[in-house]
């Protein structure tokens, strides 16, 4: 038993190892696009937004920028301000993607050209300080590369990107800070030969798409809009309007000389126009040091520098997992197998007393006769000996949990409708999570994917509903359950209903803010048809399967009829403080890979986290500490006689954060209740009781 229970974890690493030492290679395939001299490229608008808010907003929703003209430019197969299909992860993620009136033509450069002269009134005046002040990004997409701000490293050895360019920027010099807007905007766009036919042909690819923003004042714009000298440090173009002539300032200046009015005084429908002019150059240069296929590296540069951190994270990972592996080595390869040696193989368990079974002697016998004719005193001396030496022993060394073989395979008394449906939904995140995690390393999973991630895993969970109703069903009949079909329900409906029911109701107070963060009411619809139409039904048909086919798991122990008194335990086993103690062990494995995951998520929304190899050994890692940690912690608690008797953006960061501490939650539990679950029945089909 000790041999089938060892986790050999150096196993683990060398392929987890082997997975990250393999870098998720990004799949170009069919996607390669080529273009030939003077060929049109479409330039795509899509959204802005921040590291210091939730909140995203369309490109084109926006009241300061030029409008979209709606005229078919050349490489556009429709007008400007054309909706781009999105899939649905584009969607989730608050992706706006919409064609564009800028022209590119590949290999002709562009000095300056004027887009559009735009009139502002004050309340777009101020909406742009806004979104200045907030440090707001934009994103437009060339190619399928999103423009990029150029950076580079600390050493000046090698440059990296960032996506997005900055919207503005803010002057603390003088008294009050000022905003300006960038309204010129200079495109590189990088090339190189292409690959094969192609590349025979004329044809060049594009691999770097970088924007260098820059604000220009209207004084210092000739009469075609352009600025006189791009390469002068011009003023810049601030976002203000002169107040009201009937302002309490401009009537008696005298009492306002140290003071400033903010943004937001005012009258803003007073038809006062701020003229933002906005211009771009394009320019073309040829970079045969990056191949088509890493074009997407530059964007992860930034990431090398912290890989010592990530290897730190494996090391502690490794080292937590070693030590547990140790304790579990001990408890199966020591104390639990002497425990069970402890017990003749002849003797069974019953009641707390073991009782020996010694053959009876066959009634026809001579020695039986002889027995049979000894006299009264002879018969005394048996009776004497058997108050010393009785069939059921009392216990003196049969205690801790092998006193439980009665109780541990009882049905809990609360929670038992509730636990198959959550234990069934963390099989579907576990399998969902698997499968992301694969897909990932092995490089389908990749930034040019855009919003594959989402989509892929909002597939993966849907079909995993015939895993969740499999595991549900077998577990609930494993109860004694009765109405499979209403386990079958809560299980299709318990989970993915409190998400659906959290993701709309923060989606009423996004959509008053008139974010593209906010889901239109088609991807609810569809959301809602994927759950009710393809998930439902696969649980109902992994229920049906496990609950009328596959038939409960077999318990090694009868159930006793009276339940066992639970005694007086130590602090640390009791109600939650147990729970805390056993969870702080796996989280001390994972949580530096943690803390990067929540960054790109949450805060360094202009990077990419794509250091899967990392986060593949970590999650392994995980899985082999929560298998560990189950096992020592079911032991100690068995030992223990302890047996179960029974305001937006905001809003946004702390719901989402929950949602996904609360999964992540439900994930890790699902495979501490199965590893508990196979952990007793082994133990205690080792051990023989009536």
């Amino acid at each position: 038993m000790h041999a089938d229970f060892r986790i050999r974890l150096w196993h683990w690493v060398v392929i987890a190892v082997s997975l990250s030492l393999a870098e998720a290679f990004y799949i170009p395939g069919w996607a390669i696009k080529s273009y030939k001299d003077d060929e049109a490229i479409p330039l795509f608008v899509n959204k802005v937004y921040s590291d210091r808010s939730q909140m995203q907003y369309a490109y084109y929703d926006l009241p300061f920028v030029c409008p979209p003209s709606g005229t078919v430019h050349d490489g556009h197969t429709s007008s400007s301000g054309h909706n781009k299909h999105l899939n649905l992860g584009e969607v989730l993620r608050g992706d706006r993607i919409m064609t564009s009136d800028y022209e590119l033509s590949m290999g002709t450069d562009v000095e300056c050209r004027l887009l559009c002269s735009l009139e502002v009134n004050r309340r777009g005046v101020q909406r742009a300080r806004k979104l200045v002040y907030d440090d707001y990004v934009v994103e437009w997409i060339v190619d399928n590369l999103p423009g990029a701000t150029s950076f580079v490293t600390t050493d000046k050895t090698r440059k990296y990107y960032a996506a997005g360019f900055k919207m503005g920027y803010m002057d603390f010099s003088e008294r009050r800070p000022r905003y300006f807007i960038n309204n010129h905007v200079t495109l590189m766009v990088r090339w190189r030969k292409a690959p094969g036919r192609a590349g025979r042909q004329g044809g060049k690819v594009i691999v770097g798409f970088e924007v260098y923003t820059k604000s220009v004042a209207l004084g210092s714009r000739g009469s075609t809009g352009c600025p006189s000298d791009l390469q002068e440090n011009n003023s810049g173009m601030e976002l203000y309007m002169a107040p009201n002539s009937t302002s309490p300032e401009n009537i008696y200046p005298e009492s306002f000389h140290s003071y400033t009015p903010p943004a937001e005084e005012g009258d803003l429908d007073d038809g006062q126009t701020l003229t933002i002019p906005y211009t771009y150059s394009v320019y073309f240069r040829e970079d045969d040091t990056v191949q088509w296929a890493n074009r997407w590296d530059p964007y992860f540069v930034n990431q090398d520098d912290s890989f010592n951190i990530h290897w730190l994270a494996i090391l502690n990972s490794v080292v937590v997992a070693a030590l547990l592996t140790a304790t579990v080595a001990v408890v199966l390869g020591r104390t639990i197998r002497g425990d069970i040696k402890g017990i003749p193989k002849e003797d069974a368990i019953e009641d707390g007393k073991v009782k020996r079974k010694r053959k009876a002697a066959s009634l026809g016998s001579p020695k039986s006769a002889e027995k049979s004719v000894g006299g009264l005193l002879d018969q005394m001396d048996g009776e004497k000996d058997g108050d010393i030496s009785s069939d059921e022993e009392s216990l003196d060394d049969i205690t801790g949990w092998k006193l439980l073989h009665g109780d541990v395979f009882r049905a809990p008394s609360y929670g038992a409708g509730l636990l198959p449906p959550l234990v069934g939904s963390g099989m579907q995140l576990v399998f969902m999570a698997v499968g992301l995690l694969g897909l990932s390393c092995l490089g389908v999973l990749n930034p040019s994917f855009r919003g594959g991630f989402i989509s892929v895993a909002i597939g993966l969970f849907a079909f995993a509903g015939v895993i969740s109703g499999y595991f549900s069903g077998r577990l609930y009949q494993d109860f004694g359950g009765q109405n499979w079909k209403k386990n079958t329900l809560m299980t299709a409906l318990l989970v993915p209903g409190l998400i659906f029911t959290l993701v709309f109701t923060l989606n009423l107070f996004v959509w008053a803010q008139a974010s593209s963060t906010a889901l239109p009411f088609g991807t609810l619809v569809a959301l809602l048809s994927l759950w009710l139409l393809v998930q439902l039904p696969l649980v109902f048909l992994g229920s049906w399967y496990g609950y009328m086919r596959a038939g409960p798991w077999e318990h090694p122990t009868k159930t006793s009829p009276i339940p066992r008194q639970i005694p007086r335990l130590a602090w640390y086993i009791r109600g939650t403080r147990s729970a805390l103690l056993i969870g702080l062990i796996p989280f001390a494995a994972v949580f530096i890979e943690l803390l990067f995951v929540f960054r790109s998520v949450w805060q360094d929304k202009s990077g990419y986290y794509y250091v899967f190899g990392f986060l593949g050994i970590v999650s392994i890692v995980l899985v082999v500490t929560v298998i560990e940690v189950t096992i020592v912690a079911i032991y100690f608690q068995l030992c223990a006689e302890l047996h179960i008797q029974g305001f937006v953006s905001g809003l946004l960061f702390f719901s989402y954060s929950f949602v996904a501490c609360a999964l992540y939650g439900l994930l890790t539990g699902t495979v501490g209740f199965l590893t508990a679950y196979a952990f007793i029945r082994r133990i205690y089909g080792a051990i023989k009781a009536d």
